[in-house]
């Protein structure tokens, strides 16, 4: 490797990482999903914790969710994570008015991360890392990854392995809190464990990728194909009018 050879690569390397970064903040919504994430969890324990009032907690809860929808849609931006919020908060809130019980509030969240944590390791032994399709569109990769990059499929499998035992390892401490404490007690463990842990995953999967192959952008091997059928046709046509033209000269010559 010469002097000029190592900057190059250098801003390769940059250029890579910052690619990852920026789809990784797109995926995972950045620093805005993570307060949509935390704040209905955080709302519904600090009323439930001042008047144990189950009803205006679960309220509380569901309409600052609404709210974050509403701003997410008047700044005509993505809300597809205020989305997933909405929808968590009101199973909580409809499980939680049906059993009367305000821990139930927290229980569709613990079994979709307990779910969540199986699909990761599942896929992942099945050959078909979760992280994979889930990531693939955002780096234009799609499913290339599985047959024409190994590199990034071997990525791609680590990063599930570790968000399946960081998501396994935060339901097994949130469980049993579920069975032997109290909704306030359950309720501040699981908002402090709302960040923590997907922090960590997130850096992992940065540490992966960021180590990988470049993603195979299939869409501009597509755009290329086409583009070189549509200049195959161009060519063809001129052959096919040039050898019109020579044709039409050979007959008046003759005539």
């Amino acid at each position: 490797m010469t002097s000029l050879d190592k900057p190059t690569e250098d801003t390769q390397a940059d250029d890579a990482r910052a690619v990852t970064e920026a789809a990784l903040f797109e995926a995972f919504g950045g620093v805005r999903g993570m307060i949509e994430t935390v704040l209905p969890g955080l709302l519904f324990v600090t009323i439930f914790t001042i008047n144990k009032n189950l009803h205006w907690s679960a309220i509380a809860a569901l309409v600052v969710s609404l709210a974050l929808v509403v701003v997410r849609l008047a700044m005509r931006d993505t809300v597809k994570h205020a989305f997933s919020g909405v929808f968590g908060v009101a199973f909580g809130v409809v499980f939680a008015m049906m059993t009367g019980n305000a821990k139930d509030f927290y229980l569709p969240g613990m079994l979709y991360t307990l779910g969540l944590a199986l699909a990761y390791i599942i896929t992942t032994l099945c050959g078909v890392p979760l992280m994979g399709l889930v990531l693939g569109p955002v780096f234009k990769e799609n499913l290339s990854w599985r047959t024409r990059n190994p590199g990034r499929k071997k990525a791609y499998a680590k990063a599930s392995w570790a968000w399946g035992l960081i998501l396994l390892a935060k339901c097994a401490i949130l469980f049993p809190l579920y069975l032997w404490s109290d909704t306030a007690q359950l309720g501040w463990v699981l908002v402090a464990l709302k960040i923590p842990p997907f922090l960590l995953a997130v850096w992992l999967t940065w540490v992966f990728l960021a180590k990988a192959p470049a993603p195979i952008d299939v869409f501009a091997e597509m755009e290329a194909e086409e583009k070189a059928e549509e200049e195959r046709k161009a060519a063809l046509a001129a052959e096919r009018a040039e050898n019109g033209d020579a044709a039409a000269g050979r007959h008046r010559r003759e005539a």
